[in-house]
């Protein structure tokens, strides 16, 4: 069976040309001794704004590999994918991010409902957890409601992944569970009772993408309460490791943080948790790699820095659609957004100061950063003219694509 390494990077990249350079982080992660499986992910929805097809994920993949030398684990998620979108991915895919979020709160049949209750009623009670302080209080009435928010997500993940098991056989695939997309974070009893439907699904799920509290934006820093983030995280952690004690689940299962680039501010939290607990992580940094490329353009010089001001002047004044679809994980405020002419003054510098995340740099501006996040399908609008400019300056886009993923995340995360 295909198994996941202990800790795992997935890794966006909007326009397929950094492959080579997010694969040499994690070299240079592993001359540090660190031991991390790339993972580059794409999703349905960046692939029909790009017009891009998964068939070019599987090739950038390939050829960064090879043009490495790398021996590691790497493998292509098909990301976020649901039992419409599966089919375009099956082919060239061994990762398969099941994300089941919209079907949370639907309730499973109520003859189904009532099964998995009846199942799991032995453990009612104060049951402990290792790890966790003090025992979980499991009751009928938490099984049940852990059963009708949650049982017909799992089996629509079941449902997908035995289409995917059909068509590659059992054990050429990585598998994992996404509820990360919903507005309410699990408890851990229910993040237990959904890793119980999972094993009686038999999904052999090796990551798991749960809820936390607080604001996962897009390419900018947590939101939240740390305090209460890292009593989740570290609950989540135990609770994985009692189901895999007490459930038909893979030995390496672990927590995947989906949303996870840039977050900072936890990172200190997860770093010392899968310590504390010798546990493995996945974390997903979408596409900050994209904003990357922004910043490499600009400090290219006249071509770049004209590149960059023409892609922001067109998101801000398409900001409805552009932002839309991912209303749900941003936050920008449109007042501290510059105008369109100001930022036109603007140098190559001055947009890389404001875009590039350094929290400890004035200038850093967050509602520029996420306004350019969402704003790649301008840049997919003008074709080769964009991928030309990338190509012309890989040397300096494909430094800052490698220090992002080496020095901002492997190293505060892993080290």
């Amino acid at each position: 069976m295909m198994k996941l390494g202990k800790y795992s990077l997935g890794t966006g990249d909007r326009f397929g040309n950094q492959g080579k350079a997010q694969l040499q982080a994690v070299m240079a992660a592993k001359e540090l001794g660190i031991d991390i499986s790339i993972i580059w992910n794409k999703s349905y929805r960046e692939h029909t704004i790009i017009h891009t097809d998964p068939a070019s994920v599987r090739t950038e993949a390939d050829s960064a590999v090879q043009e490495t030398g790398w021996a590691g684990d790497y493998y292509v998620d098909a990301d976020h994918i649901n039992i419409e979108s599966v089919d375009l991915f099956i082919e060239t895919s061994d990762f398969f991010t099941l994300d089941v979020a919209d079907y949370t709160g639907m309730p499973a049949p109520q003859v189904d409902i009532e099964k998995f209750t009846a199942k799991y009623l032995s453990l009612c009670g104060p049951l402990t957890v290792p790890g966790i302080e003090l025992p979980l209080e499991i009751t009928e009435k938490k099984i049940k409601h852990a059963a009708e928010r949650y049982l017909l997500a799992v089996q629509k993940a079941g449902e997908i992944y035995r289409k995917i098991e059909s068509a590659k056989g059992p054990g050429n695939f990585i598998t994992e569970v996404s509820m990360d997309e919903t507005d309410i974070p699990q408890t851990p009893e229910e993040l237990l009772f959904i890793l119980a439907a999972i094993s009686d699904e038999g999904i052999p799920a090796q990551t798991i993408a749960p809820k936390f509290t607080g604001r996962f934006n897009k390419g900018v820093d947590y939101i939240g309460d740390l305090e209460k983030f890292e009593e989740e995280f570290n609950a989540d952690l135990c609770v994985i490791a009692f189901a895999v004690d007490h459930f038909d689940l893979p030995d390496n299962l672990k927590l995947s943080i989906h949303s996870g680039s840039d977050k900072f501010s936890i990172y200190p939290i997860m770093g010392k948790a899968i310590r504390k607990y010798n546990t493995g992580l996945h974390v997903k940094t979408a596409g900050t790699t994209w904003l990357e490329e922004i910043i490499g353009l600009a400090e290219s010089g006249s071509e770049g820095v004209t590149l960059a001001k023409e892609i922001y002047r067109e998101s801000l004044s398409r900001y409805d659609e552009l932002t839309g679809p991912y209303a749900a994980v941003i936050d920008i405020d449109k007042l501290l957004l510059p105008s369109p002419d100001e930022f036109d003054k603007w140098t190559g510098d001055m947009i890389t100061k404001a875009v590039r995340h350094d929290l400890n740099n004035p200038a850093y501006n967050l509602h520029i950063r996420q306004l350019l996040h969402v704003g790649y399908k301008v840049a997919a609008e003008m074709g080769t003219r964009y991928l030309d400019a990338l190509k012309k300056h890989q040397e300096v886009v494909g430094k800052n694509v490698t220090e992002n993923l080496l020095d901002r995340h492997i190293k505060r995360i892993f080290l």
